[in-house]
């Protein structure tokens, strides 16, 4: 995807660590939280509307904080299922992690429709995907599971971020 197309489909592009993380707002809501690669960086998209501004702000404290608490509009989006499994997700205290087994246990399912379930979060940091790591160690993140891939560094650098890193 070239940045250009790309930077024009976010309502603001924020600047991060690890990347940037891109924000798409609609219809009064958050959409969607997109952690982007390096090459973002110096591709911050100017921010489309109020909303897209108060997450940005959001999202740049978290970045700076992870106590930061979000308050955003999320449109009620995803299956039964995968709301139960957000839910739970959204329940794990910042500094802590869960395996997926222990997630499926807690809501009586299957690790990998819960492993699922976390990929399809649209609203990662909101909803705090990472915080959800394999039985024998970190496990993939994002729909994406190369142990050396950018959405790994990603979820290696949350959950350093959050104190969690010792953890695992």
């Amino acid at each position: 995807m070239k940045n250009a197309y790309a930077t024009s489909l976010f309502s603001a592009i924020v600047e991060a660590p690890f990347g940037a993380v891109g924000i798409r707002t609609e219809a009064s809501c958050l959409q969607e939280l997109v952690y982007l690669p390096p090459s973002f960086k110096a591709k911050a998209a100017a921010v489309a509307d109020t909303l897209a501004a108060k997450v940005a702000v959001q999202v740049m404290r978290y970045l700076e904080d992870p106590d930061t608490i979000f308050d955003l509009p999320l449109p009620e989006i995803g299956t039964v299922f995968q709301r139960k499994v957000w839910q739970a997700i959204a329940a794990i205290p910042r500094g802590q992690v869960l395996t997926y087994g222990q997630i499926a246990k807690h809501i009586r399912s299957a690790p990998r429709a819960v492993g699922q379930a976390c990929g399809a979060n649209w609203f990662p940091l909101v909803i705090p995907c990472h915080r959800v790591i394999a039985a024998g160690g970190l496990g993939g993140f994002s729909h994406h599971d190369d142990a050396t891939g950018f959405h790994v560094g990603v979820k290696r650098w949350l959950l350093a971020h959050e104190g969690a890193a010792a953890t695992l």
